[in-house]
Parts: C-alpha cells; structure tokens; sequence
C-alpha cells in the first residue's frame, strides 16, 4: 500500500509575497517532477494587475527534504487546506501543465465541496480528463535505467541536469512520486462550475487527437483550445501567447463578475 506524506510545513506557495496592489491572482501548477522554477520566465510577462504565485510540492527544490506525496487524494486534501489558508479573497485564476492541469481541475472540485470561492477560470494545458497516457504504479517504480529512459523521450528535464548524476539524484525521487500520485488517480468525471480553456502541443505525443474535447462536459462553460507547434513540452517556447490569452480570459471574467 502506498503511503502518502504528513501535512507539510514548507511554503506550498512561491514566491511568499504578493502584490497587494494587483486586482487579481494568478496561481500556476508545475508538470510532474518539477517544482516551482520552471515558471520563472512568466512574471516579466503578466501585467501589473495580475500577481502570481507557482506551486511548490513537497519533496523537490527548497523542499527537498520533505517527503512527497504518493497518492492524488491526501495531496489534493493537503493542497486545498495550504491555498483557503493563503487565498485573500481577491479573484483569481490556475493555470498547470500535465500534472498541474489535473491538480488544479481537483483542486477546484475540492474547493466547490468545501464552499470556498472558486477560480474565475482554469487553464489547463497539456492535458485532459480522457485520452491522456495513463500512467500505471508498476511505469511509477519501474528500476531507475528504464524511468531515466522514458523521462529523456519525453524531454521533461533539461539536458544539463539528464548529463548531471548529481543534480538528476534530486529530480528522480520527485518524479517518482509525482508518477504514482498520477498512477492513483481514479477518474469519477466530476464537473467544475466556472470556464476552462485549454493549450497543447500539435506532436504531444502524451495526447489522444481531440483529447482536449472530453472538457466539454466537465465545465458549463469550455473556452476552447489553442494549438501551438511542438511537443508535450511545446510550453516552454510559448509563454507569452499562452499568458496574453489567460490575461484576457481573466480580465473578460472578472469583469463580468464585477457587473
């Protein structure tokens, strides 16, 4: 039986100040075993309404000793509780690839169970509630040669940490856990009550073609899908047409919100 870590004491939520001046927040979800950092390119590209923060999981970067979360349900659990207590009130939108699209997509479900207030918006990239490679417990454990295999296909770590024994030591454990989470995951095809809108990669080889249309009836109102050129990993050559869509998305919703 799989175990799942205790309720974690790092910062969930980076960096640990906002802007009080920004009208709304903009929360992202990085993919499976990777942390925070992998957004560090998108501030310069939101404006100065909008105010971000990057959730970091236990077990990698400036919470690598804290044990990572196993299983999808404690960690959304565990999630949920670490953003009521940080949330301000102010409107606010998530956004995540791969794994960080799911856990927003649950971690909205969590907070509609709890009657907190809900994004304005979920943006989810790079992956969808069906025809999505579904990931088994025994692909999570597989021995360590066969899963550096499979994490080079995909392209999901720089080539600087693949060639690096030392910087590739902190990264395997993360991943190893974010799989099983991904692994434990049960599908009960929930619906969400705000907009998604969604982004891929034409060549994701992750993605079943028209997978993104198996959103339409897990939200009242689906926004669409953006395309862009490239792979599972085409996000990283595309922040600024990505963050101009859910700045307008945001803008458009809470200004409805506000009438």
């Amino acid at each position: 039986m799989t175990t799942s870590a205790p309720h974690a004491v790092g910062r969930w939520f980076q960096p640990s100040d906002t802007d009080p001046e920004a009208g709304m927040r903009l929360f992202l979800f990085p993919h499976a075993g990777s942390g925070a950092s992998i957004y560090r390119d998108w501030p310069p590209l939101l404006p100065a309404d909008i105010t971000h923060q990057t959730v970091q999981l236990p077990g990698r970067q400036d919470r690598l000793g804290e044990a990572g979360f196993t299983e999808m349900e404690p960690l959304v659990e565990a999630l949920c509780d670490a953003f009521v207590a940080e949330h301000d009130g102010r409107p606010y939108a998530f956004f995540g690839h791969c794994m960080g699209a799911q856990l927003a997509y649950r971690l909205t479900l969590a907070l509609q169970e709890r009657g907190e207030q809900t994004p304005l918006l979920i943006g989810a990239s790079g992956w969808a509630p069906e025809g999505f490679l579904v990931v088994t417990a025994e692909q999570a454990r597989m021995p360590e040669p066969e899963l550096l295999g499979w994490i080079r296909s995909l392209g999901s770590v720089p080539k600087e940490i693949m060639d690096d024994p030392q910087a590739l030591a902190t990264v395997i454990p993360a991943m190893r856990a974010d799989l099983e989470v991904v692994a434990s995951y049960v599908d009960d095809g929930a619906a969400v009550r705000i907009p998604v809108v969604t982004y891929s990669g034409r060549s994701d080889q992750l993605m079943e073609a028209g997978a993104m249309d198996s959103w339409l009836p897990r939200t009242p109102d689906y926004l669409g899908n953006s395309e862009f050129q490239g792979d599972h990993f085409y996000i990283n050559d595309n922040a600024l047409p990505i963050t101009l869509d859910l700045t307008r998305h945001m803008r458009r919703l809470a200004a409805a919100a506000r009438r």
